[in-house]
């Protein structure tokens, strides 16, 4: 049965999944992975006290057990939707069909729907770094400020090392992922003390890989947000910023998190897959034009903060 309410292109809809922009390391899918969920959807969250609490568990010959009540709160949630909408007059269409052209040569159609895909993407890469980069979805225990010689852009004073360890033991779940902006990550793999404890040497110059980051801390994975969005209105000079700011999260990503007894951060609720479709829009250009849509259903969950660390500000 059809979910939408026009006409869906299946070859447009391939387009539309296959699409990734080569231009920008996008990393929203690794951080917050996605689950196939209902449109409504409802998860239950329970207390870490339930499951670290213990009660008596000696039994008398003649006694009852101890009674455990387990209190768990079910959370009711809805995927939202996210779309975009480009116009493609007729005239386009026909011009192209006219032309020579090369095996590689795509239609106007198509060309639409991945620049929409790739809107689509950046637009969920911002949400998801303003959601996991947000001190609010962090327990207050579990993070901290950096400032003037505690930042690990400041390489005599600061000692990235010893902080990220001791922070990675603070989370009930210890995380399984460290989550970079670029301009963190650039200078993080500089500094001095992560050099010398990677190369096991007194050497200070040169930089370490993600693999060596990883394997230092003991971590599965080292994730660097290196997106660019532009900050200036339409029309405007365009004023680019990196999408994941100077910060650091570090994460328990669950990979069965779908599975109601495995705890997870955070992680995507997904109602069917990306969409790409198109429908006559006739009063638009002299010979009509194709309303091209492409978008998607999907809500970003944090679902246990005490599951990750968050160290704001790490460089100047």
């Amino acid at each position: 049965m059809s979910t939408t309410a026009f006409p869906v292109n299946p070859e447009l809809t391939a387009v539309a999944i296959g699409y990734k922009n080569r231009d920008v390391d996008l990393i929203a899918d690794a951080v917050l992975p996605r689950i196939p969920t209902a449109m409504k959807f409802a998860y239950t969250k329970y207390s870490s006290t339930d499951a670290y609490t213990v009660p008596t568990t000696r039994v008398g010959r003649k006694s009852e057990p101890t009674m455990v009540d387990f209190g768990g709160t079910l959370i009711n949630d809805e995927c939202a939707d996210w779309g975009l909408d480009d116009l493609v007059p007729n005239q386009e269409m026909e011009a192209w069909a006219a032309m020579p052209k090369p095996g590689t040569m795509v239609s106007p159609m198509a060309k639409s729907v991945s620049l929409l895909s790739g809107l689509i993407q950046l637009d969920r890469e911002i949400r998801v770094a303003s959601t996991v980069f947000n001190a609010a979805n962090y327990l207050a225990g579990n993070q901290a400020t950096l400032a003037g010689a505690t930042q690990w852009s400041d390489f005599a004073n600061s000692n990235p090392l010893d902080a990220l360890l001791a922070a990675l033991d603070v989370p009930l779940f210890r995380p399984n992922t460290i989550v970079l902006g670029q301009a963190g990550w650039t200078k993080l793999r500089q500094h001095p003390r992560l050099i010398q404890a990677a190369n096991a040497s007194a050497q200070t110059g040169g930089a370490i890989t993600r693999q060596d980051l990883a394997d230092l801390l003991e971590v599965k994975n080292v994730l660097i947000g290196a997106g660019f969005v532009n900050n200036a209105r339409k029309g405007q000079a365009p004023v680019m910023s990196r999408v994941w700011g100077k910060h650091c999260g570090l994460l328990y990503i669950s990979e069965d998190q779908a599975n109601a007894d495995q705890p997870t951060f955070g992680f995507t609720a997904q109602f069917g897959t990306r969409i790409a479709g198109d429908f006559p829009d006739p009063k638009a250009g002299l010979r009509g034009s194709n309303r091209i849509r492409v978008g998607e259903s999907v809500k970003e969950v944090i679902a246990a903060q005490d599951a990750g660390y968050f160290f704001q500000n790490i460089i100047a």
